[in-house]
């Protein structure tokens, strides 16, 4: 059976962006992405987003593809996610145009679980959400994570937009230290 991972930028006071969902406070070190994102792709084939990052990633990742004055690593990663099948999960959204995606109208949860069972149980590696407060809080909510990946900021933002809503518990099963100051944070949930 395929997982569901989720991986996102994480404060140190729980928030996973800003209180506009600003995200300038990232620490963007290459070490965290190359020891935390090289072997996540390694294992995954769909990425599964929202419409609002949708937007944002079609609008950034084809362009850092073809940009000859990228770094290498961020090349790599932009055709990795351009030749992923990308599920985008909208009530509002009616037409994706970029490569390999494809849109499941969410008016309900019962529609999102519905489809991530669908996609569990279907042939390919496993899965990964990007973040997406909304999204991912939803999948976290209903019990669809598999895996958490955090990159634990050394930032506390005092306020902005949480991944948790409630009590959820998690088994810790690895931890990295970077130069920085990040710490990627590996969680099973507990069922």
């Amino acid at each position: 059976m395929r997982r569901l991972v989720l991986f996102m930028v994480l404060s140190l006071d729980g928030f996973v962006g800003g209180p506009n969902g600003e995200m300038d406070w990232e620490n963007r070190d290459p070490q965290v992405g190359m020891e935390m994102s090289t072997p996540l792709i390694n294992t995954i084939d769909t990425i599964l987003i929202g419409r609002v990052l949708y937007k944002g990633f079609e609008q950034a990742w084809p362009a850092m593809a073809i940009n000859p004055t990228s770094p290498k690593e961020l090349v790599d990663f932009a055709n990795w996610i351009e030749n992923s099948q990308k599920v985008v999960f909208s009530n509002t959204l009616k037409a994706v145009s970029w490569k390999n995606s494809r849109i499941v109208p969410a008016t309900s949860d019962d529609d999102i679980v519905k489809e991530v069972t669908r996609l569990k149980q279907g042939e390919g590696k496993d899965m990964v959400v990007f973040g997406g407060a909304r999204l991912a809080q939803t999948l976290s909510r209903l019990g669809l994570i598999d895996e958490y990946q955090f990159k634990l900021q050394p930032v506390a933002l005092g306020s902005g937009l949480q991944l948790f809503k409630g009590k959820t518990n998690l088994k810790l099963v690895k931890s990295k230290e970077f130069k920085s100051g990040v710490i990627g944070l590996y969680y099973q949930p507990v069922r």
